[in-house]
């Protein structure tokens, strides 16, 4: 039940077809008997930074979740960052502080690399493919230059994404071996989509499949169906594989203790939740 004394979070990307956390969030608010609500708000790309600052002077607006196409421009549109969110170059969450100052943070990233060792894949040490240098893209890299991968290979259609994001890891983790230009994934131990591909039908995969080793791990960040099609493939080869709303479920718990209605773990959010495709 939404009443007048109930504390809003939106939900704030476009399309909004494919969100997943009202399904996940609202039902644990519902178990925690907590009095807010997630709800998903399409603003496209071209809109967002005009509706974003007039949109917090909503008194019962506590916060944001923010999602494609909208986590690189919320940097330029908050009062303060965290290390995180500077590191990628993006924030996905933004806090309305008491005064009425924003905060944003960023979590992909945390999320997927949480993921990927909690189903036994050491992380420290191995071989990364990033495909996609965006918001998302630039904070799974930055987890995983955190968590200590050897090596880490970049790819952006836009190349000069991939070499700025690069750069910046480099004067963070300077013993990192960073490669880009290239979305071969022959070598790599993880290989990771951070793009858009598999959203729409007919979308062509992210990497040519056939490079992929059966041993490596391969991730998703696309949600609109559990195993998309490059899920499907790796999985047809024998890969091991973390399906998109997996790195979700592993970043909600940062999330909640951002906004400061306390923790969870994965399994009690996957229990509660209600997630349709």
């Amino acid at each position: 039940m939404i009443t007048g004394k109930t504390t809003i979070i939106a939900h704030i990307g476009y399309p909004t077809k494919s969100f997943k956390a009202p399904m996940i969030y609202n039902p644990w608010f519902e178990a925690k008997g907590i009095d807010a609500v997630v709800i998903p708000l399409g603003v496209k790309g071209e809109d967002y930074a005009e509706v974003l600052r007039p949109l917090f002077r909503a008194t019962n607006l506590h916060g944001a979740l923010i999602t494609m196409p909208n986590k690189v421009t919320t940097i330029e549109l908050v009062d303060e960052l965290t290390v995180t969110a500077k590191i990628a170059g993006a924030a996905n969450a933004i806090l309305k502080r008491p005064d009425g100052s924003l905060l944003a943070d960023m979590f992909d990233g945390a999320g997927f690399a949480r993921g990927v060792e909690r189903k036994g894949r050491k992380v420290a040490g191995a071989s990364a493919l990033v495909v996609g240098s965006g918001g998302v893209g630039s904070a799974i890299a930055a987890s995983l230059a955190a968590a200590g991968v050897a090596t880490l290979g970049l790819y952006d259609a836009r190349p000069g994404s991939a070499e700025a994001l690069g750069a910046r890891l480099a004067q963070h983790y300077p013993a990192l071996k960073i490669a880009t230009g290239s979305a071969n994934p022959e070598g790599y131990e993880i290989v990771v989509n951070a793009t858009p591909l598999g959203m729409n039908e007919g979308d062509p995969l992210p990497i040519e499949i056939a490079a992929v080793a059966p041993s490596a791990f391969v991730g998703e960040v696309v949600m609109k169906e559990e195993y998309t099609p490059l899920l499907r493939a790796a999985k047809a080869k024998g890969c091991q594989v973390q399906v998109g709303t997996d790195m979700l479920y592993e970043m909600i718990p940062a999330y909640l203790e951002f906004f400061g209605f306390g923790s969870s773990d994965p399994d009690e959010l996957r229990r509660l939740s209600k997630l349709e495709y």
